[in-house]
């Protein structure tokens, strides 16, 4: 019997996963709820209850337990620094593929994370912001392959990720704007010291080479990885809808990178944003991003209209 025969994770139904929120500590005001509406207008406040509250209750829970681990530290012999570890952010990343409702996913978790009766930190950087800036990506002919590991600052990123571990009390990071599709020059994001930090992005499970003779794996640096997973034919109808929307909001404004497509006919529309799904993301998606979808701790298996249907949660 080959490995591929064992299923290392456990799979919850939607029912078994709501279950777990059962005597959970958590209450969400009228406002945390209208916050929450606010991420996405097609959010379901049954997916919250069911899916995202049951969430936050597990990773409270992972994070309590790392934070006992690290307080094993105080116990060593008074001559060892310990001082750094024992404030060391935990860090969830969340993955999947374009379209597929990461940065939803990191919003509402981040709101409820925060919602704790601790009222803990947490910080929400998205992996964009890590992005060669469109000079550097034209310079190496790499402008159609936005999103691909190659076209990630990777040692810069991996070097934030190991800053955040080691306690540094504040870290200025780059800001990416889609409305430009570029790096925005200038301007940074700030992380103070959170106790959580939500990590999302397509390439959070992915493999680097460091150029040694050894490799760096992003997902050593990660507490808990979740991927937000989807059939390619709804990921790839979601990301031709959500193309067409921003055509005809974000889009017509005419900085935009994309003002162009917001000129065309819908059915144009729909055929560039086939075009890029083809070329450039459902590329991404079968190369690099889908094949590192087994290495999550927790899959959220989603059907149509965004729906999570099954939750997967890794064994060990």
């Amino acid at each position: 019997m080959s490995y591929t025969s064992y299923v290392p994770f456990f799979i919850f139904n939607r029912k078994s996963w709501s279950s777990l929120r059962e005597g959970e500590m958590l209450t969400l005001s009228q406002t945390d709820i209208f916050n929450l509406k606010k991420i996405n207008n097609h959010l379901s406040i049954n997916d919250i209850i069911d899916i995202y509250v049951p969430l936050s209750k597990l990773l409270n829970l992972y994070y309590c337990l790392n934070v006992d681990r690290q307080s094993i530290l105080k116990s060593l012999p008074k001559n060892i620094q310990t001082t750094q570890y024992i404030t060391t952010p935990y860090v969830i990343g969340i993955t999947g593929s374009v379209s597929a409702g990461k940065s939803t996913a990191a919003k509402i978790l981040q709101i409820l994370l925060s919602r704790w009766p601790q009222h803990r930190i947490v910080e929400l950087v998205t992996t964009d912001g890590f992005l060669h800036n469109n000079k550097v990506l034209q310079k190496r002919n790499l402008m159609k392959k936005k999103g691909f590991p190659q076209s990630y600052d990777m040692i810069k990123l991996i070097n934030f990720i190991l800053q955040i571990k080691s306690g540094a009390h504040h870290i200025a990071i780059p800001i990416y704007s889609h409305k430009n599709y570029d790096i925005v020059p200038n301007i940074k994001q700030i992380i103070y010291k959170p106790d959580i930090l939500i990590l999302e992005g397509l390439n959070i499970l992915q493999n680097y080479y460091n150029g040694s003779s050894s490799y760096f794996f992003m997902s050593d640096l990660i507490d808990f990885s979740i991927y937000v997973d989807a059939p390619e034919y709804l990921l790839r109808e979601w990301y031709i809808n959500r193309f067409l929307k921003f055509c005809f909001t974000s889009f017509s404004n005419p900085n935009s990178y994309f003002y162009r497509y917001s000129r065309l006919s819908k059915k144009k529309i729909v055929c560039v944003a086939s075009n890029f799904w083809s070329k450039v993301n459902g590329l991404n998606l079968q190369k690099n991003i889908l094949p590192s979808r087994n290495r999550a701790h927790l899959i959220l298996k989603k059907g149509k209209n965004h729906v999570i249907n099954n939750v997967y949660l890794r064994k060990f």
